[in-house]
């Protein structure tokens, strides 16, 4: 799969990010993830996720959830201490959470993926300049810590991950907590609030 193809997955996604540099950046890591997460459902094991993120292309419509969510979250007086790039490095956080969820072989969800996805945007010479540093360390400590209390690979018992700090960590990982919850169904035809 091409790098237009991928980003063209997230069309809609992409057009609520206002601050060109950050859209940019997100586009430019969109191309660069890998094809199988374009195919991959959002549960390997298929124990999570509701059945709109089961099967073919699975993830790609978790993410587009998770990103839709948090737009219509954004309305709400109760967040408007997010400035709108804060916004922006939500929505970029969470297009992205999941990336390299599959690790480097793309068959099963890699307990560490968070730290991988990571890693790839923060070492990628295709993606440097773009941000700010910063910026970057904001969606990377978003994407790094997505998993909440879920903190340890579930094979191993071992502690692999750190739970999030602050409010914005916080409020990224509870939109990917509620997409991923079996008795939540969210509908992608339907249209987004104004």
């Amino acid at each position: 799969m091409n790098p237009e193809e991928k980003i063209k997955k997230f069309e809609i996604e992409l057009s609520f990010i206002k601050n060109d540099k950050i859209r940019e950046f997100t586009e430019k890591a969109i191309g660069l993830l890998p094809d199988y997460f374009f195919v991959i459902p959002a549960s390997t094991s298929r124990k999570y996720h509701p059945q709109f993120a089961a099967g073919e292309g699975g993830l790609v419509r978790h993410t587009q959830a998770a990103v839709r969510l948090a737009k219509e979250l954004f309305r709400l007086d109760m967040l408007q201490y997010l400035s709108d790039d804060d916004k922006d490095l939500v929505l970029a956080s969470l297009i992205l959470h999941d990336g390299n969820k599959a690790g480097k072989m793309g068959l099963h969800t890699v307990a560490e993926h968070p730290l991988l996805m990571s890693d790839f945007l923060k070492n990628n010479s295709e993606l440097k300049g773009i941000i700010s540093d910063q910026w970057l360390d904001t969606i990377c400590g978003n994407i790094e810590h997505h998993m909440g209390q879920w903190t340890q690979d579930y094979k191993t018992g071992k502690q692999v991950l750190n739970p999030p700090k602050g409010r914005m960590q916080n409020f990224v990982h509870l939109i990917d907590y509620i997409v991923s919850r079996r008795m939540v169904e969210i509908n992608l035809e339907a249209k987004m609030s104004d």
